[in-house]
């Protein structure tokens, strides 16, 4: 397969390993934005004036806007170019995060965590895509892929780290502060590094608007259902009418997809067995495994009362194992297939979370949660690699943004369903206590938690097997990638 779409400049190869460098760091950036302000919550509550009600919005119109736009966001990267939604994607977070620095009321901050996951909506599947029309499928994808996702995994919980860091030392604004600089720096930098997109326009296909309508409004009240739901209640009048809207406007979207000669998602995707595989596994893992810096932050500061920056410095462990999982993930997903290094990585996932949840009591320490934190994280990092690897194999070079898109749709619906269901199970129970019995009810209330991690965990499991098998093929040595890229690695 070409490593690059037909009709795009196609990258010297001396800049390969400065396009790489520049996509994992754009992909580092959004995904310590997920994470980042977490840790800070607290301070952010104070400062701005949030009540307990609405203080998860903070977190939530980000996950709401991100998972709405997504679709929107990876077609847009097939049609009017993948420089441009980069660029776009990166514009939007530098702007908004600003804003959020600067605001001084709830609503203002909410607007603002709103635009930076639009942005995020145009930027995660416009990365993703350069990365996989950039380098060829197979071993080179897996070490360009195992470098991207090096970036994002370990920045989810680096996020954690640099949340607490600065916040200890400069209040909760500086988190936002911080994004400006990289996100205009980045952006900067993409006008150099990656290569012009082809002509607008170019091969005569269409936008679809309709699609593109019925697509973001129904996915963002899906989203906001599914993240309100067990805050409102299932039953509440609010949570039964937005659901019965967006079942109705996602109908209507698949109907004129169904019919469209240019449709904004092309049903026939889903007969691509590893990329509607791949959508599902990325959903749940973001729904067990990208819920757990949450739990860490509330263990840590809950429970044993570590401050803003304690806890960042907690955090340094998993990102470590996070980051090596990542970088090993190409390499064993080339050596014995994607299908393989899943379910390996998530048995080690399963395991060191299972060690998790027995150390976590009121009374522990650190060091009793070191084995299951090293051991789940070395496991998170290497499906993080492996997942999208499995997802974008067999996607044609004109789709991979909108395949991208999907993936990332159920990466990030995933995440914010997955964090609301688990809260609302660690949190079951816990109202009118104070002190004390807060305490150990909460430090009980993570161990559920873990618990529920892992039959989310047994459940990937299951749907892994659902990959399709790699064909037989002779044992060849992998291939260094072009100039650059392999020192990167």
């Amino acid at each position: 397969m070409p490593s690059a779409v037909a009709g795009a400049e196609a990258p010297p190869r001396r800049r390969l390993g400065l396009i790489l460098a520049l996509l994992a760091f754009a992909q580092c950036i959004y995904a310590v934005d997920y994470s980042i302000v977490f840790v800070a919550l607290p301070e952010i509550r104070t400062g701005v004036g949030f009540s307990a009600q609405t203080l998860q919005w903070v977190v939530s119109a980000y996950a709401v806007a991100f998972g709405g736009f997504l679709l929107l966001g990876g077609r847009a990267a097939d049609l009017f170019g993948r420089r441009r939604m980069f660029t776009l994607g990166l514009f939007l977070y530098a702007v908004s995060s600003l804003a959020g620095a600067l605001a001084g009321d709830p609503t203002t901050l909410i607007v603002a965590r709103a635009v930076q996951g639009i942005g995020g909506a145009f930027l995660a599947p416009a990365t993703l895509s350069l990365v996989t029309t950039t380098f060829a499928e197979g071993p080179e994808r897996n070490r360009a892929l195992a470098i991207w996702g090096g970036a994002g995994g370990s920045g989810m919980i680096l996020g954690s780290l640099l949340g607490g860091v600065l916040t200890g030392a400069f209040g909760w604004a500086s988190i936002f502060f911080a994004n400006v600089p990289l996100a205009g720096g980045a952006m900067l930098l993409a006008f150099a590094i990656i290569p012009k997109d082809a002509p607008r326009g170019i091969g005569g296909r269409k936008f679809d608007l309709p699609g593109a309508l019925t697509a973001t409004v129904g996915s963002t009240l899906l989203v906001f259902t599914l993240v309100q739901g067990p805050e409102s209640g299932w039953t509440s009048p609010t949570i039964l009418v937005t659901a019965a809207i967006a079942v109705v406007i996602l109908a209507v979207f698949f109907t004129i997809e169904g019919r469209g000669p240019d449709p904004l998602l092309p049903l026939r995707l889903f007969r691509n067995r590893n990329l509607s595989t791949g959508t599902v596994v990325t959903f749940v893992f973001m729904g067990t495994f990208g819920a757990l810096p949450y739990f860490f932050t509330l263990y840590f500061q809950s429970v044993h009362g570590y401050s803003a920056t304690k806890s960042g410095i907690a955090f340094l462990l998993p990102c470590v194992g996070v980051l090596i999982g990542n970088l090993s993930g190409g390499k064993l997903a080339t050596r014995f297939g994607v299908r393989a290094t899943l379910f390996g990585a998530l048995l080690l996932g399963l395991i060191g979370t299972i060690a998790f949840a027995f150390s976590v009591s009121p009374n522990g320490t650190y060091l009793q949660l070191v084995p299951g934190v090293l051991i789940l994280s070395l496991g998170q990092g290497t499906i993080f690699t492996a997942m999208y690897a499995a997802a974008t194999t067999g996607v044609a070079g004109e789709d991979q943004g909108i395949a991208s898109g999907v993936a990332s749709t159920g990466q990030q619906v995933g995440a914010a369903v997955g964090l609301a269901v688990l809260v609302a199970i660690a949190n079951s129970g816990h109202e009118g206590l104070t002190g004390e019995a807060l305490r150990v009810a909460t430090s009980d209330g993570v161990r559920t938690a873990m618990w529920a991690t892992v039959v989310g965990i047994v459940l990937i499991m299951l749907v892994v097997l659902n990959f399709r098998r790699p064909p037989a093929a002779p044992a060849a040595e992998e291939p260094e990638l072009q100039d650059g890229v392999a020192s990167a690695v």
